[in-house]
């Protein structure tokens, strides 16, 4: 580390690098949260479809963060493990209301934690139980519970009830998450 970089850290002027990826099913949430995460962005109730993957880059709470915002749809859901490998943490968003696709959503956890890129490294998985506003949506609790997370032992890990479109439980998640990934670079420095 050059010796300017020595006094901004020493000064916490440098913001560290972070990636995350944000997964999920189709129709969960995913671009509308990730609006409510970036600083100063205003709230559309217009968004499409994610094609593919769509990448975001802003600062915030000390950290320069770049999303993968990734298409939930089944035929793109093949592209998110080839992220695993470079990410420092994962946003994992559940349409609370879709209590059929629950089990779908269950089995794209599993296939992500059993990834050889992810299996061997802690990184955090924050999950957000989205469209808690609407009528007859699950707990974080039945989604806890229906994801099996509470089987998750090898990784921090975090539920919050969130509702996109207000923005209702993101700064709690992102708060969680961007303590976590804070330790987890203050650990890696020590060693």
């Amino acid at each position: 580390m050059g010796f300017f970089k020595k006094i901004q850290k020493a000064f916490g002027m440098l913001r560290q690098e972070v990636r995350i990826l944000v997964i999920g099913l189709d129709n969960s949430g995913k671009t509308t949260l990730i609006n409510h995460i970036k600083p100063g962005s205003t709230s559309t109730f217009e968004v499409t479809p994610t094609v593919g993957y769509n990448v975001e880059e802003f600062s915030k709470n000390n950290l320069n963060f770049t999303v993968f915002d990734m298409s939930g749809e089944g035929r793109y859901r093949n592209l998110w493990e080839h992220y695993y490998e470079s990410v420092q943490a994962i946003i994992y968003v559940v349409d609370s209301t879709d209590n059929l696709r629950l089990c779908v959503a269950s089995d794209e956890l599993q296939s992500l934690l059993s990834h050889p890129s992810l299996s061997s490294r802690p990184c955090p998985l924050l999950f957000f139980a989205n469209k808690m506003d609407v009528p007859g949506s699950l707990t974080p609790v039945e989604v806890m519970t229906g994801m099996q997370l509470d089987e998750i032992r090898d990784r921090p890990w975090h539920i919050t009830a969130s509702n996109a479109l207000t923005g209702t439980g993101v700064e709690e998640g992102v708060g969680w998450l961007s303590e976590k990934i804070m330790e987890n670079q203050e650990r890696i420095n020590h060693k």
